[in-house]
């Protein structure tokens, strides 16, 4: 972890609040602000705003905005990276604009048991958010955690908490601009307006597209939770995050949550691991 801070005159320990959690994905970087210790109904801090960029020029100038009354030097920025050369870009913005309190977090800063041969490979998202879901799940209870944004996880936690791996594949988006610019004639839809499932039935091409984009994800997700449940020999609980997660959480099982800033709540958490020294 690459961090600076300044403490506080009583203290050799970093303030934690507030601060902004950063989730730096493929397309999009997503901020929530953190200004005090709070746990939503569910056990998980709550940031009392949030805001969601698409990475291009001048677009970072909007957290100056978002920001207000605090500006970039006053808060501690936790960054949660899976494209270098966006997080190159924002640390430069937050040190021009004098921010020193950044840290970019790696598998071994987090609260976390990764049981894999090499928990520097995975990707950091995968665990922040089952640093959240651990807050969320049962005691003894393992727990399958579904990210679906540009790439589709699924993951499964142990019953101990501990991170025991699980699958990728392409996101509902990803699939349909491969479809269109791998053949002469599909043409490329914009799966991400989709609020409601598309019939099965597709009585012509782009109808035919969205039933094969949408039920092909449901189903490979409703397969690997399956297996992984066969896995962890227990019926595990089951945790949905990312952009399409809202029209989907019903269809993969009744009991299964939808929790819209779980990245964001497993950087926050982690934060406060960190600085509570």
């Amino acid at each position: 972890m690459t961090a600076s801070a300044q403490g506080t005159a009583d203290s050799k320990c970093p303030p934690t609040w507030p601060l902004v959690a950063v989730d730096v994905g493929n397309s999009r970087i997503k901020f929530g602000l953190f200004e005090r210790a709070g746990e939503d109904s569910q056990g998980l801090p709550v940031p009392s705003r949030t805001l969601d960029l698409v990475p291009q020029d001048g677009k970072l100038n909007e957290l100056i905005a978002w920001l207000k009354p605090w500006d970039a030097a006053a808060v501690g920025w936790w960054i949660g990276s899976v494209q270098r050369t966006v997080t190159s870009q924002l640390v430069t913005w937050l040190r021009d604009r004098q921010a020193t309190r950044i840290s970019l977090l790696a598998a071994g800063d987090l609260p976390l048991v990764v049981s894999l041969p090499r928990p520097d490979m995975v990707g950091i998202d995968r665990l922040l958010s089952a640093v959240g879901t651990n807050r969320l799940r049962s005691p003894n209870t393992p727990a399958v955690v579904v990210d679906l944004g540009t790439a589709i996880t699924v993951d499964l936690v142990g019953s101990q908490g501990d991170f025991m791996g699980g699958a990728i594949l392409p996101g509902i988006g990803t699939s349909a601009r491969a479809l269109h610019e791998f053949t002469d004639l599909l043409p490329l839809l914009d799966m991400q307006a989709l609020a409601e499932p598309p019939p099965p039935l597709g009585v012509a091409t782009i109808e035919a597209l969205r039933s094969g984009l949408y039920w092909g994800a449901v189903g490979g997700v409703r397969e690997l939770i399956t297996r992984l449940g066969q896995q962890a020999k227990a019926t595990p609980q089951i945790f949905l995050t990312g952009g399409a997660a809202p029209a989907v959480a019903g269809l993969l099982s009744q009991d299964a949550i939808y929790v819209p800033y779980l990245t964001l709540a497993g950087i926050a958490l982690t934060a406060e691991t960190s600085a509570g020294c």
